[in-house]
């Protein structure tokens, strides 16, 4: 099964020549049956198409397919540029110049004064809107044709030639009733509202252009003590960076020479400038605001953190929820419904009235006022604003359904070390029996070597500032959810919880009333016993103090006013865990938990028809991070969290959950909104166009406008702030 996995791989392509929600359901359905192809994602509002695919297809079968279906693409990979999109701006005015003079007497009309401009001079007027600026319709339409497919494209073609065409034979006829200004209007309107649209849309794509931005194109490299200027794209891996105050750092790398303060704020949310002191890790794309830093680069390519965030982005934002599923099925028999009732609408006006003109005019209408595109545009442009938004304040959601997920969460389970505290325990306090407290350290220092838990490092740090040497440790063995045991001088050393003490029936009567009282003070303790020819006895305990962090009451207090339950789940002891509870305001809380009874007890809550959030550290609470229904990891930009989760907080704040939780339900709030509006553009204007209500022109203007209002709706979302941001970063 794992040589498969391996086999599978991932291509994006930019596609150029959709137009509609029915291009992007046609190419979807041209890649699918290519034999090979796992899943593919289309996504209007960016113009990419993202494909899994195995070892069995290529991608020029991938690019061929969507050819074949009358589209072209071009593949793009992770490190490539979001480029302005080149609007033809140009089209639009030469299109409203020459539509101008055939408007304004149809205009003047209404006013009650009657001016007509020749028939010639019309049609030298109408020919090159319909035939020059309108020659992309003809182009797009015909491709759709000959695919069996229909569009926007399509529709304009066919309306736009029909009232050309009606103009044409009354002219020949000798009529003063001629129709150029309907097809030239509307020509110049969908070319408006497809240059507004294109620029608004580009707005949704400004997250992931900010994030890129942040990659500077030259590394100042140093080589032989020479300061070197290369390409960041010839850096390598242990290359000796320079970054000289108010420049962007442009590796991961660690600091060897120099302190100062870094701007992570494009990357973690962070407002406040970091810190940073040699031996720490400084992220590409963030600033150097005030020192000389030497950096020694550890990571390059799309390996680093920030290229990793904007391929999580984009990802995000391709992806489609389950709410589009119903938009695709409309989408796909659209365009034919609309023609059928163009169609009834063009017989039924004939047959009434006897009147081909208003038949055709009519018709002319209803294919002119439909929307497919807003349709298209509904749900990417609302999850790429609501995602985009989110990164900006260091909150990468993976996919659009976890989106929809997150909206319905309503408890959240969070662990407690390094999410509601700092994560960085000291040793405080011990208390020692049967030995001397020098020993008490040298022997639990001997276990802890090589751990990375943050227990074990409080331990080595004590045991390092103290200068006490740890003992040597053999046949270590990590007991889960207990502690860890090992041979050291000559007899078995336990250290770990008191539950475990209990289950090796060792006494810690004499040491509790003391252990007692740190335990109230949320202290965290661990025990330490020695097995000597098969007697086990105490030797003591270590006492751990672990600062909760500022943020963690609001944390909970923000999760209150969405309505959603906070649940405390960690091993530490009942007091402790209790006494941090309390200070923090949440009001269940599971204490004494290994990995294992946290997924039990993750699942037991889902069994109770909960919609589960659970926040940990992405490693340690993996079973129980897996088993929710959306997995919150807090990360520092490098954690392996950021590949898993289902969410990563790009800063070790909680409050980040409930900033998740609301922009979920805004964004989804915005689908909802976008989705009626272009339900009820179609459901009311092609009805009154097919009963003669809407004039041509005013029926291009609403189609034009349907598409525009649906991404500025979406924009809207561009505005979002975290819950009570600016009062929790004063």
């Amino acid at each position: 099964m794992q040589s498969q996995v391996e086999k599978n791989s991932e291509i994006d392509l930019a596609i150029s020549g959709m137009s509609c929600a029915s291009c992007a359901s046609r190419i979807e359905v041209a890649v699918n049956k290519v034999p090979g192809v796992l899943s593919v994602a289309i996504n209007l509002a960016t113009e990419r198409a993202h494909v899994n695919l195995t070892s069995k297809v290529t991608h020029k079968q991938i690019q061929q397919a969507i050819k074949d279906a009358g589209y072209g693409s071009e593949m793009i990979d992770h490190e490539h540029q979001h480029t302005e999109v080149k609007g033809n701006g140009w089209h639009v005015v030469f299109a409203t110049l020459l539509s101008l003079p055939l408007l304004v007497p149809m205009i003047l009309n209404f006013a009650g004064v009657h001016l007509m401009l020749p028939g010639w001079l019309q049609l030298a007027l109408a020919t090159p809107v319909q035939f020059w600026l309108g020659a992309g319709f003809y182009k797009a339409g015909w491709k759709a044709a000959i695919n069996k497919n229909g569009n926007m494209d399509l529709l304009v073609t066919i309306g736009t030639t029909a009232a050309y065409g009606l103009s044409l034979y009354m002219l020949y006829k000798g009529s003063v009733h001629l129709y150029f200004e309907a097809s030239s209007a509307v020509i110049s309107l969908v070319l408006l509202g497809k240059w507004l649209e294109q620029r608004a849309k580009r707005q949704t794509t400004e997250a992931i252009r900010a994030l890129q931005a942040l990659k500077p194109d030259i590394a100042r490299i140093k080589r032989e003590n020479e300061e070197v200027d290369v390409s960041l794209s010839l850096v390598k891996v242990g290359d000796l960076v320079i970054v000289r105050p108010g420049e962007r750092i442009p590796v991961d790398g660690l600091i060897i020479e120099g302190s100062g303060y870094v701007d992570e704020a494009l990357i973690t949310g962070e407002s406040a400038p970091v810190n940073k002191t040699i031996g720490q890790q400084v992220t590409g794309g963030s600033v150097n605001l005030d020192a000389l830093l030497l950096i020694n680069t550890q990571v390059i390519g799309t390996e680093t953190t920030l290229s990793r965030i904007i391929r999580l982005v984009e990802d995000a934002q391709i992806a489609k929820p389950h709410i589009q599923r119903l938009v695709d099925k409309v989408s796909a028999i659209f365009v034919p419904v609309v023609l059928v009732i163009a169609f009834i609408t063009l017989v039924g006006w004939v047959i009434t009235t006897g009147s081909w003109e208003q038949a055709i005019l009519n018709a002319v209408a209803v294919l002119v006022i439909a929307c497919p595109c807003a349709l298209g545009l509904a749900t990417p442009t609302a999850i790429m604003c609501g995602t985009g938004a989110a990164a900006r304040y260091g909150i990468l959601i993976k996919d659009a359904n976890v989106l929809e997920l997150a909206l319905k969460v309503n408890t959240v389970v969070f662990d407690k070390t390094g999410t509601l505290t700092e994560g960085k325990p000291l040793l405080t306090a011990l208390r020692a029996i049967n030995t001397d407290e020098i020993n008490l350290i040298k022997l639990a220092a001997a276990l802890e070597k090589g751990s990375l838990h943050p227990l074990a490092k409080a331990v080595l740090d004590y045991a390092t500032k103290h200068n006490i040497f740890a003992s040597n440790a053999t046949d270590l063995r990590d007991i889960a959810g207990k502690g860890v045991e090992a041979w050291v001088e000559d007899r078995t050393v336990y250290l770990g919880n008191e539950r475990w003490m209990a289950e090796l029936e060792i006494s810690m009567d004499i040491l509790m009333p003391f252990a007692q009282t740190l335990k109230e003070k949320s202290h965290t303790i661990s025990w330490l016993a020695e097995e000597v020819n098969g007697v086990r006895k105490i030797l003591g305990f270590l006492a751990f103090a672990d600062e909760i962090k500022p943020v963690a009451k609001h944390a909970v207090s923000a999760l209150n006013q969405l309505g959603v339950e906070s649940v405390l789940l960690t091993g530490d002891n009942a007091i402790s865990a209790k006494q941090v509870a309390n200070d923090i305001g949440i009001m269940k809380v599971l204490s004494e938990q290994t990995p294992e009874t946290k997924s039990k007890v993750i699942a037991d809550l889902k069994n109770q028809g909960k919609v589960i959030a659970m926040v940990g550290d992405g490693i340690n609470d993996a079973p129980a991070l897996a088993i929710a229904d959306v997995s919150f990891a807090m990360s520092a930009g490098s954690d392996i969290a950021m590949h898993t989760a289902d969410v990563t907080l790009m800063r070790s704040d909680p409050s980040l959950v409930a900033d998740t939780i609301d922009i979920s339900r805004r964004t989804y709030s915005k689908i909802k909104q976008n989705l009626f509006w272009a339900f009820i553009y179609n459901l009311i204007g092609i009805p009154l166009a097919a009963f003669g209500l809407l004039n041509p022109v005013i029926a291009g203007v609403a189609m034009a406008l349907s598409s525009v209002s649906v991404v500025t709706n979406s924009l809207m979302l561009k505005s979002w702030k975290p819950i009570d941001f600016d009062e929790r970063h004063r």
